[in-house]
């Protein structure tokens, strides 16, 4: 390591450290033999700070859970209000005002039907409890043979092995295949290499058709099928049309089918509103959502449900729901979620990110010159680099990695997926700062490709 030996300074020390103990999520560690983590001391607003005092624009919202901003004043106060009277409690056979509040709150802000809220504590577990929950529905309806679930090649749920067995990356599940279950792959949306020759603004969804055909041949074991609405976010950042996910619901009705919506990373105002399924009249079976719901601040998930799933567990001991976390609906993450609640729906609070939005879009027009595609669902912005002819770059390029590196220069913290530079910022970013963030993004790029595209 190149500041191994760097032992007269205090952060180069607790680097050193955290190479020998630590073990980062989703990092190859041989990189920070050169390039050390980011070493934060604290964070305000949409900004990270490191011991020396450098600013660093979260662009990501630090894997896009913070909606606020860090340290914001309120949810300080909630978490702290909560903390004098209970941090934790075992959520089976006891309950909490913190739990009660929120699923009151969840349930009336999204579409009419899903009445019922699990608690567990993150977004895969959040998947695992929709998958549990369809698959006992069908056994307690006398329906066993259905017992598989359809996914989109591309879509990702979350790591525990459930959730991988619905995951369409073979990054992520790859290594694991032999032990997954053997669920339905289909092929799904990519709008920018669209095998019609169509637009996402103006297609009708014409790429359903490999989803119909396969709900269809296969209606009698289909369980449920689950998609993330509107943006594959691990894909990188794929946006496809609502049209597309009207045909599912049509779909689904039909055959017999439950639709489970993960929303983890697209509900709570990323896309513009509170929830893709109540934007667009949607009504998911299952909706799954974690990420945004605590602003960052602790882990909390909720999976939704309808009443009539909620009614096939009910009455006999066997029928009942075994899936159990110990900090299940942990009241002081459930306190900070229904502030985060507060102020998503205060003063008009969503309506408020319009201008943001425009902005996004309208700054963006600097990448219409580069090889690739710019994209946008409200305020998730991606950038697609590419060579000519939408060629990918070899891997072993680097290429958003090398961006990344770029940004830490300029206090810019970006985490492309694989060449896809995305931009998720804390929702209370300004116009100002999204101008910022993507001119400086706009020059990481440029310096990085140079004459590679």
């Amino acid at each position: 390591m190149i500041f191994e030996n760097k032992t007269e300074n205090k952060s180069d020390l607790d680097l050193v450290r955290d190479f020998h103990r630590v073990w980062h999520p989703c990092t190859q560690h041989k990189d920070y033999e050169t390039t050390p983590p980011l070493l934060v001391e604290r964070a305000q607003g949409i900004y990270l700070y490191d011991r020396q005092g450098n600013r660093y624009m979260d662009a990501i919202a630090s894997w896009w859970v913070n909606l606020f901003g860090h340290n914001h004043p309120r949810l300080n106060s909630a978490l702290t209000g909560q903390l004098e009277k209970m941090a934790h409690v075992m959520f089976a056979g006891i309950t909490h005002q913190p739990a009660i509040d929120l699923a009151d709150s969840l349930t009336a802000l999204s579409p009419p039907g899903l009445d019922k809220v699990f608690f567990s504590d993150n977004g895969s577990t959040a998947v695992e409890v929709a998958l549990k929950m369809s698959l006992q529905y069908w056994q307690e309806k006398g329906k066993t043979q259905k017992e598989q679930f359809a996914y989109l090649k591309g879509g990702y749920h979350g790591e525990t092995l459930g959730a991988l067995s619905v995951c369409g990356l073979e990054i992520f599940r790859g290594k694991f295949e032999k032990v997954l279950a053997h669920n339905l792959p289909v092929q799904g949306p990519d709008c920018f290499r669209c095998p019609y020759g169509l637009q996402r603004e103006s297609c009708n969804a014409e790429c359903f058709e490999p989803m119909e055909k396969a709900l269809s041949e296969n209606s009698d074991t289909i369980a449920g099928v689950i998609v993330e609405p509107l943006v594959q976010g691990a894909a990188g950042m794929r946006m496809y049309p609502p049209i597309y996910l009207k045909k599912l619901q049509t779909a689904c009705e039909s055959l017999g089918i439950h639709m489970i919506f993960d929303e983890i990373a697209v509900a709570f105002g990323r896309t513009g509103s509170m929830f893709v399924c109540g934007a667009h009249d949607l009504k998911p079976t299952f909706l799954c959502l974690s990420k945004g719901i605590t602003s960052g601040y602790l882990p909390l998930s909720a999976t939704l449900t309808t009443d009539e799933i909620y009614s096939a567990f009910y009455g006999e001991t066997r029928k009942l729901f075994i899936h159990s976390h110990s900090y299940s609906a942990n009241p002081l993450a459930c306190a900070v979620a229904n502030e985060t609640l507060k102020l998503l729906t205060e003063n008009n609070f969503l309506e408020s990110l319009k201008p943001k939005i425009a902005a996004l879009k309208e700054y963006g027009k600097q990448f219409d010159s580069m090889e690739g595609e710019f994209r946008q669902t409200g305020m998730i912005a991606a950038l697609e680099l590419t060579k000519k002819k939408k060629e990918r770059f070899p891997s072993e390029k680097r290429v958003g990695y090398q961006i990344f590196l770029e940004g830490l220069k300029r206090g810019l913290f970006l985490r492309p997926l694989g060449d896809v530079v995305y931009f998720i910022p804390p929702l209370v970013i300004t116009e100002e700062e999204i101008e910022v963030m993507l001119n400086t993004a706009h020059d990481c790029i440029n310096t990085v490709l140079g004459g590679q595209s």
